[in-house]
């Protein structure tokens, strides 16, 4: 019987830290590497060819999905970095935005975890759509 109590505990606290848990900003917002599509495990990069419009357009979009928020840039600064959390437990996934001579790259990720089941990458395409205007 102690051990099932020993166990709720242990999975109870670790669930407190994954919602609770800090988020160091500039760790996050940092420039998008990589000049093409890429994916990977626990998440995903997308580069296109877009107009200097097209991040106040994502801004719109990204700030317009569920349980995000923007956690660090503007528009005006060329990069913004988005923090969104699962629904149910609150996984925390980053994306960052950027453009940059006529270049949109965006990378989603995960915090914890090894895969996100093509969570990010199904938000980067969305995204997309937005960067496009449609």
């Amino acid at each position: 019987m102690y051990i099932y109590v020993i166990i709720a505990i242990f999975l109870c606290s670790a669930l407190f830290y994954i919602r609770l848990a800090p988020t160091d900003v500039a760790h996050w917002h940092q420039p998008v590497q990589g000049s093409e599509d890429a994916s990977m495990m626990g998440g995903a990069v997308r580069v296109l060819t877009a107009d200097a419009t097209a991040l106040a357009r994502v801004d719109s979009a990204a700030i317009a999905l569920p349980r995000t928020v923007r956690i660090a840039g503007s528009v005006d600064q060329g990069r913004i970095t988005y923090l969104t959390r699962s629904k149910l437990i609150g996984f925390p996934d980053f994306t960052t935005v950027e453009y940059s001579e006529g270049q949109l790259k965006m990378f989603a990720r995960l915090r914890f975890g090894r895969s996100d089941f093509g969570v990010n990458a199904a938000r980067l395409k969305r995204l997309q759509r937005a960067a496009v205007g449609q």
